[in-house]
C-alpha cells in the first residue's frame, strides 16, 4: 500500500469514486502522538487526496475486542495533528476516512462493509456534518448483492491474493493492485526490507512481552511484601508461577524486593 498506484486504486474500490485522487504519495507506519507521556500509535497507510481528505487505512489481521474504540482514538490523534497552533476556524479541519480491512466480522452481521457516520439520536434525517467516516471491511462477508462487484472481488483478492483471480475480475483498479504485489514480490530489496520489518516487529512483540513480564513479577512480589510474606516464600512462588531460573529470580528479587 505505500505504492501510491496500487493505494489509490483500493481507495476507489473501497469508496466507489473512480474520480479519487491521491494529493500525497501514501505514508506507512506513520507514527503519531499528542505528548510524550501519551500512548502513541502507528498508522499503516496514510494519505491526503486532492480534496485533502485524510484516509487512514488499517489492515488488521488478527481478531481483537478493541477496534472500534482503537477507531476511535486514531481519529482523535489524527485530527489533533491537523489545525496549526492557534487555528480559529475548526472548519478547516480536514474531513478523515479511517478504513479497517479485516479477515473476519466484528459486528456478525455477515456485510462486506460496515459504514459509520454520525446523525442525531432524535432525527435520523440530521447528520452531523462533522467530516468523519469510519469503514470497517470484512473479506468473509456475505451480502454480495449489497456491495459493488469490484469491492468483493477485492475483498476476496486481499484473501487469495491469486494472478488468475485478479484478471478474471475484469478491474482495473485490481490489476493494478495486482502488478504492485508482483512487483513487490521479484524484488529482493523489498523482500529484504519486509524481513527487517518482520524482525522489527518480533523485537517490538518481545519487549513489550518482557516489559508485562516484569510489570507481572513486579506486582506478585509488592503483593506479597504488603502480607509479609518472607523472601524465600517469595522467590518459590516466582519461581513456580513464572517458571523463572534461579538466576532469574535473584535478579528480579534484587530489582523489585525493598
Amino acid at each position: 500500500m505505500d505504492q501510491p498506484e496500487a493505494h489509490e486504486a483500493a481507495l476507489r474500490i473501497i469508496l466507489n469514486d473512480e474520480n479519487l485522487k491521491q494529493l500525497i504519495p501514501p505514508q506507512t507506519e506513520k507514527e503519531l502522538r499528542t505528548a510524550p507521556w501519551l500512548r502513541s500509535i502507528r498508522l499503516d497507510v496514510f494519505a491526503l487526496d486532492e480534496h485533502k481528505t485524510v484516509y487512514d487505512t488499517e489492515m488488521q489481521g488478527e481478531y481483537r475486542k478493541d477496534l472500534m474504540k482503537r477507531s476511535r482514538y486514531y481519529q482523535g490523534l489524527i485530527d489533533s495533528s491537523l489545525l496549526e497552533p492557534g487555528s480559529a476556524d475548526f472548519n478547516t479541519l480536514n474531513d478523515t476516512c479511517i478504513i479497517m480491512i479485516m479477515p473476519f466480522d466484528i459486528f456478525g452481521r455477515n456485510r462486506y462493509c460496515y459504514t459509520f457516520r454520525s446523525y442525531c439520536e432524535e432525527d435520523k434525517n440530521i447528520p452531523l456534518d462533522d467530516g468523519t467516516v469510519r469503514i470497517f471491511l470484512n473479506t468473509k462477508g456475505k451480502n454480495e448483492s449489497e456491495v459493488s462487484k469490484e469491492l468483493a472481488d477485492f475483498l476476496h483478492y486481499i484473501e487469495c491474493t491469486d494472478e488468475d483471480f485478479a484478471l478474471q475480475t475484469g478491474s482495473e483498479n485490481i490489476r493494478k493492485i495486482h502488478e504492485c504485489v508482483k512487483k513487490i514480490k521479484s524484488s529482493e530489496e523489498m523482500g529484504v526490507k519486509f524481513m527487517q520489518t518482520w524482525e522489527e516487529k518480533i523485537w517490538d512483540r518481545e519487549k513489550g512481552r518482557q516489559e508485562g513480564l516484569e510489570c507481572g513479577i513486579r506486582a506478585l512480589i509488592e503483593s506479597c511484601m504488603e502480607f509479609g510474606i518472607s523472601k524465600e516464600a517469595i522467590s518459590v512462588k516466582l519461581e513456580q508461577k513464572f517458571s523463572l531460573s534461579t538466576e532469574d529470580v535473584k535478579n528480579y528479587m534484587d530489582k523489585f524486593y525493598v
